[in-house]
């Protein structure tokens, strides 16, 4: 991948929208996964149990991990290459062979991807299959031949893959609304840059985009002037011209968005910035005063829409986090570690970040959902393991 660097990074660019900078970014990322995928693999060991161990005496089992089969793997648009690589290096560098689907947008680098590995890969280990997922997607998933999927994607699609595959080993990586709890003896300078860049990045189109701010109103008076000056700094247009803020994939996003906005103005929600739409360009918003009547309390915008929720005390908020659909991840903001790190035992979510904005990585880190925010854990070392199963052969001593 290296050597076509030019050529994946202008796909990503012109395919789904992130700067050039983003760009190499990810396939930097991508290389590095795989060069520690291939390490990680190299330190799986058999596990020999008995003769002599554990009470045993005539007996030893030799257990070790054997590939599942052919296993389909799922890509979505936001991390093209990414999140495509997370699942297919691991399958192969373990024995499998892969049917990859990428996301619609984003099939172009897909199939650039599969044609990297002509006379690499002997014929039928990797293949490429483009198109869209609600026209052959259930056709790929349901075949006989498949023994497991490998799905990062929407909330709604990884339950549909749930419920016509109950026989196949499913991961799914799906969607989250990540909360950020402001603390009282937080830095609000710092907090304000965490929320800008967890929370706006990529025009906010990640799972693990902080997507509410929670704290008190003393607080939250404190920290709205930094936040909305940073906001409104940030440069919006085009990914060639460097843009921070970039179009949303399609245009029905961006019209999610605004329904969002729209709503949660209409039920007395106060905007702070933004709320300018220019087909699928959504300029950075800011929303005050939102509450559990409106749809962006616990919808998930993917897009660069953070609404402010005010709570009475600190337990609110917790609980707010923890009645939420998802679960994927929570930030939480303030200088006593030790308490903090006993906050987040509460909270109810597949990782909590300290002093940090959420997101993936690194890489060798598991990678959890719980609630509508996944099915199984992926990182290096899990999707190794989830690719795999474990063989046992027991040997009687006469």
């Amino acid at each position: 991948m290296d050597k076509n660097r030019g050529e994946i990074v202008d796909l990503i660019v012109y395919e789904v929208g992130k700067t050039k900078i983003d760009a190499a970014v990810e396939l930097d990322r991508t290389i590095e996964y795989i060069d520690q995928t291939f390490a990680e693999a190299k330190k799986l060991t058999e596990n020999i149990i008995g003769p002599d161990t554990h009470g045993i005496k005539s007996k030893f089992g030799h257990f070790y991990r054997v590939p599942k089969g052919v296993g389909v793997s799922i890509s979505p648009f936001n991390y093209p290459i990414n999140l495509a690589m997370s699942k297919i290096i691991p399958a192969l560098v373990m024995g499998n062979t892969v049917v990859f689907k990428p996301a619609t947008n984003g099939s172009l680098l897909g199939a650039f991807l599969g044609n990297l590995t002509i006379g690499v890969l002997p014929d039928g280990v990797f293949n490429t299959v483009t198109g869209r997922g609600s026209e052959i997607g259930d056709e790929i998933i349901t075949n006989k031949e498949i023994d497991f999927v490998s799905f990062t994607g929407s909330t709604r699609i990884g339950q549909r893959i749930l419920e016509i595959c109950p026989s196949k080993d499913v991961v799914l990586e799906l969607g989250g609304k990540d909360p950020a709890i402001i603390f009282d003896d937080s830095d609000l300078e710092f907090v304000a840059d965490q929320i800008v860049s967890g929370g706006l990045s990529y025009s906010g189109q990640r799972c693990t985009a902080i997507k509410s701010v929670l704290t008190t109103n003393e607080i939250a008076d404190k920290l709205i002037p930094t936040l909305v000056k940073k906001v409104e700094a940030l440069k919006v247009g085009s990914p060639l011209d460097d843009a921070f803020i970039t179009p949303l994939i399609t245009e029905s996003s961006a019209k999610f968005v605004e329904s969002l906005i729209t709503d949660a103005v209409a039920k007395g929600g106060k905007v702070l910035t933004g709320n300018k739409i220019e087909r699928n360009l959504v300029y950075p918003t800011l929303i005050d005063n939102v509450t559990k009547d409106m749809e962006l309390f616990d919808e998930e915008p993917f897009g660069p829409l953070i609404p402010i929720i005010r709570v009475k005390d600190f337990d609110e908020a917790i609980t707010i986090a923890n009645n939420s659909q998802y679960g994927l991840q929570a930030s939480l903001f303030g200088k006593d570690e030790d308490q903090l790190f006993e906050i987040a035992k509460r909270i109810n979510t597949g990782t909590v970040n300290i002093n940090s904005r959420s997101q993936r990585g690194p890489d060798i880190f598991p990678f959890i959902g719980v609630r509508n925010s996944g099915f199984g854990v992926q990182g290096i070392v899990d999707a190794i393991y989830s690719t795999t199963r474990i063989k046992g052969i027991v040997v009687n001593k006469r």
